[in-house]
């Protein structure tokens, strides 16, 4: 009779061990937790004695200007914008020759006064996108309200609905910044970036865009872009930059072959999130912005990864001739070539 009693005694200090460790185990994770707020805390905090050091310096004053830029009316706003990008144009040789060489690649019909012509119009363009970002980051909200047109929100509003998250399908144009903001005006959407390598850039970066965005997520961070999906967010997501690697194929872009992500149809077919490009365009005469949401892509992602890529390269590209100047020429979009392929860059 006594052999029960034993085994029921032990049943119970088995069960008093599981809720010591569970006790145990949620503790360690509400600790780790803290430890990895206050992380977060400390690298997002601005006033750190690091910053202060001299290498910094030219950091703060870049800031300082930009943040008098956005205390301008608009025209002056824009005008200092274009007196940057022609600055660039003269002094950035490197990234004027990188633009210079996709232009031509991209362009071949242009003759060579067009693409010149084209890669002016491309930097002043740039320096615009650069007091944009400031706006983006420093603007007050009221005299932007007053700036944009928002066309295609329904489309965004029936992806939600499906209740699987939507990924926002856009491209780096010089207006990628502030675009991002005046939609998070009308819809709150997750932002995945790229961080930078100077850590009071990537503060001030971070800072500012986690507060126009719900939430702004690392590129290389898979686990939280996805949760925000499961969550049903919308998550800004431009898969049209070179990062070479094991997750791209290559596809035509403007006609040459470019190393370019699959991970659209990937993240797609994990998370059944529905795909919904959108773009901006700058109006002309410093009249504002036009943003547009299309349609939520059908069948997609589908069984082919090139063909699914593919039909991306070739939805941004339509959207680039639209409006050329307005693409970001001075990255190397073509720096990964297949075997036997020349790098078309120059190397000096």
């Amino acid at each position: 009779m006594a052999r029960p009693h034993r085994a029921e005694k032990s049943r119970d200090n088995a069960r008093q061990q599981d809720r010591q460790v569970s006790l145990a185990t949620s503790r360690d994770h509400n600790i780790a937790s803290v430890c990895y707020n206050a992380q977060v805390q400390t690298a997002t905090r601005l006033w750190q004695p690091g910053f202060l050091l001299p290498r910094f310096w030219p950091t703060w004053l870049m800031f300082f200007i930009l943040w008098l830029v956005t205390r301008l009316p608009f025209r002056l706003q824009m005008n200092t914008g274009r007196l940057i990008g022609w600055l660039a144009w003269r002094l950035a040789k490197r990234r004027r020759c990188i633009a210079e060489t996709n232009i031509r690649l991209c362009f071949p019909q242009l003759d060579t006064a067009a693409q010149t012509a084209l890669l002016k119009a491309h930097f002043l363009s740039l320096g615009q996108g650069i007091v944009e970002t400031a706006l983006c980051w420093w603007g007050r909200e009221k005299p932007l309200r007053q700036r944009f047109v928002l066309v295609g929100d329904d489309h965004l509003r029936a992806a939600l609905d499906k209740g699987k998250g939507v990924i926002l399908l856009s491209a780096h144009f010089t207006t990628l910044e502030l675009g991002g903001r005046l939609l998070a005006m009308q819809h709150p959407f997750h932002v995945l970036y790229r961080q930078h390598k100077n850590p009071l850039f990537e503060t001030v970066m971070h800072r500012a865009r986690q507060r126009r965005f719900e939430k702004a997520i690392p590129r290389d961070d898979t686990r939280a872009l996805l949760a925000s999906l499961k969550s049903n967010h919308a998550v800004w997501y431009a898969p049209d930059q070179n990062h070479g690697g094991e997750q791209s194929v290559f596809v035509p872009f403007f006609g040459i072959s470019a190393s370019t992500l699959s991970t659209t149809s990937r993240l797609a077919a994990i998370s059944g999130a529905a795909v919904v490009p959108f773009f901006q365009w700058r109006l002309p005469d410093n009249e504002g912005y036009l943003l547009t949401l299309c349609p939520a892509l059908a069948d997609f992602a589908g069984d082919d990864l090139r063909a699914d890529a593919t039909r991306i390269n070739q939805l941004i590209e339509n959207v680039i001739r639209e409006m050329p100047e307005q693409y970001l020429w001075v990255h190397r979009r073509f720096k990964t070539r297949p075997p036997g392929e020349d790098y078309p860059y120059p190397t000096q």
